[in-house]
């Protein structure tokens, strides 16, 4: 009796804050309309044709050879990329959280390893692999003098995939590792375990959990890449690039939503094996902190062969970084190596360089603001409210990381172009800058949003809680108590959204227009044509403009954020 009148005062109390309500009703139609919407527009174009509703799309769809082959591919390179990332991302959390490294220079080049990829355009190595490696590229050509290297297909994809992705795995892996207890490794140390026996034995079963939370986020990211098969695939056909060529060069539009609806189911379902199975499990396996400091290890058969063999991957990464700026520098890659800045020159003035960089800037600093504050909302909704529709607006806010891009683009041209909203406002979306912003937004928001929800479950309840108690409405309670204590993740998450967004590539390469030149398409445009000058001068400048943005925000942080206090205190 007690708890239904409990439930009944918590209910007219949510009720009485009209601005709580208001808010939710409006977060609830955006993610419906947004993300629901387009995808089940996909469904719909897929199950129902002229002849009625069936499965004859897929049929024919499955009919196709290539279709077939296109499956098939991105299967073999996800597997491949997913056990490689893991593996190298393990390799190197490992070194940094237990060896003992001789000196600052190799923590700081492993730092700017894991935080590059984050940083660049998703392309940009397969550019480096294709001007190193290729039949004009400067280690297969002038140094191994092999001049039929072809470096296009699976190993190509494999390579830069998994280059680019296992960053991600070793930032994952190395907070897995600092909260196992050393005293467990020590003991059976102690006992007369080797290094490799304890590691066999306690470590990796304590992580494997992690492992594989590790390997399905790298295997989603990998089968759902547009950006990388498209430049160096060659004729190696994967599933993103299939769907874009069935709906550009085909036109064929309900075989290009069956497919992407094959391909969002492989993703929806690692997804829900990665998010409600394994992440769930790494965390119960390692609750809690480590309870002392890690003994490093210090012994030189274990060191030595382990550093050399990060700093050689380290040295590699940065290799292919740095072929980007020396190829907008030289006058033909491959053939004539004089310095010259007229690829940089040819970027403003014959290519509308200031108009790409404009338009990009722009709709991703409209976009940044606006995915951090929705991301710290609902964050908020789910940690600090109780409704019942909470747990709706988490899974769809979340379910945006398991829709691949070019997924997402076939569902807002179906839906917003023909689809239910065939007149008024939200039809007049299709060909806008808007439509490019709220495509932004939805692709940055689960990345803000498990920021946020990180940084709020740390905050004790009390302290909102007094606030209510002085007669704050939840609009002040947020904006005045519970933003300023978790700014730090705001602003992570703003530039975050930002980098996220100005190297964003695989959602709207379907959905840009004329009216608009992104930078992201103009490197794609260039690097399919052989014209890598061009496409590396303007991968070059964004590189540097999202590197500013990063070491910008990082700036306010250690000035303004929360962390300072932290560090005082």
């Amino acid at each position: 009796m007690a708890k239904s009148q409990g439930a009944a005062l918590d209910r007219k109390k949510f009720f009485a804050d009209p601005i709580m309500v208001t808010t939710i009703v409006v977060l609830i139609a955006f993610l419906t309309l947004f993300i629901l919407y387009p995808l089940a527009i996909l469904l719909v174009d897929s199950f129902v044709t002229d002849q009625g509703i069936g499965l004859g799309v897929f049929k024919r769809i499955m009919a196709m050879k290539n279709f077939r082959r296109a499956i098939s591919n991105t299967l073999k390179v996800g597997f491949l990329v997913g056990i490689a990332s893991a593996l190298i991302g393990l390799l190197f959390a490992y070194v940094e959280v237990y060896v003992k490294l001789k000196t600052r220079l190799l923590e700081g080049l492993f730092k700017v390893v894991s935080m590059l990829p984050v940083v660049s355009p998703p392309f940009v190595l397969s550019l480096s692999m294709i001007m190193l490696f290729g039949k004009a590229g400067i280690i297969t050509r002038y140094i191994m003098h092999i001049y039929d290297n072809n470096v296009y297909g699976f190993w190509g994809i494999a390579i830069v995939q998994t280059l680019t992705f296992f960053p991600v795995c070793y930032m994952m892996m190395r907070g897995l590792l600092k909260n196992i207890d050393p005293s467990l490794e020590e003991a059976a140390r102690d006992m007369g375990a080797s290094r490799w026996g304890v590691f066999m034995t306690v470590t990796l079963p304590l992580i494997l959990p992690g492992l594989g939370n590790a390997f399905l986020v790298t295997f989603i990211e990998s089968i759902a890449d547009f950006a990388n098969p498209m430049i160096i695939g060659g004729s190696y056909d994967t599933l993103a690039t299939t769907i874009y060529l069935q709906i550009t060069g085909a036109y064929d539009k309900e075989g290009a939503s069956a497919m992407a609806v094959v391909l969002l189911c492989i993703t929806l379902i690692m997804f829900i094996v990665q998010k409600y199975y394994l992440e769930a499990k790494s965390t119960a396996t390692l609750s809690g902190k480590a309870s002392r400091q890690r003994m490093l290890i210090e012994d030189k058969s274990v060191t030595i062969p382990l550093t050399i063999l990060c700093s050689l991957l380290a040295l590699f990464v940065c290799l292919m970084y740095i072929c980007v700026p020396f190829g907008a520098l030289f006058k033909t890659w491959g053939y004539d190596f004089h310095l010259t800045t007229k690829w940089f020159r040819q970027v403003f003035t014959r290519y509308k360089g200031f108009k790409a960089f404009k338009d990009s800037f722009v709709l991703s600093f409209i976009s940044a603001p606006i995915t951090a504050l929705l991301s710290m909302i609902i964050s908020y909704l789910v940690v600090k409210r109780s409704f019942k529709a909470k747990g709706f607006i988490e899974a769809v806010s979340m379910l945006a990381m398991a829709v691949p891009g070019t997924v997402l683009g076939i569902g807002y041209i179906r839906g917003f172009s023909a689809g239910v909203f065939r007149t008024g406002f939200l039809q007049g979306l299709y060909g806008t800058g808007t439509i490019l912003v709220i495509v932004f937004i939805v692709r940055s928001l689960p990345t803000g949003t498990r920021s946020g929800i990180s940084a709020l479950r740390q905050i004790d309840k009390s302290i909102e809680e007094s606030a209510y108690d002085m007669g704050a409405d939840s609009f002040t309670v947020f904006m005045t108590v519970t933003l300023p204590l978790i700014k730090d993740s705001f602003l992570s998450g703003l530039v975050t959204a930002f980098v996220r967004s100005i190297t964003a590539i695989s959602a709207i390469i379907l959905l840009v227009t004329p009216q608009f030149l992104l930078i992201t398409v103009q490197i794609n445009e260039f690097a399919e044509k052989g014209a890598y000058g061009i496409a590396c001068a303007f991968a070059t400048i964004l590189i540097l403009i999202t590197y500013s943005a990063v070491m910008l925000m990082n700036l306010v942080i250690k000035y303004f954020g929360t962390s300072r206090a932290y560090k005082e205190d």
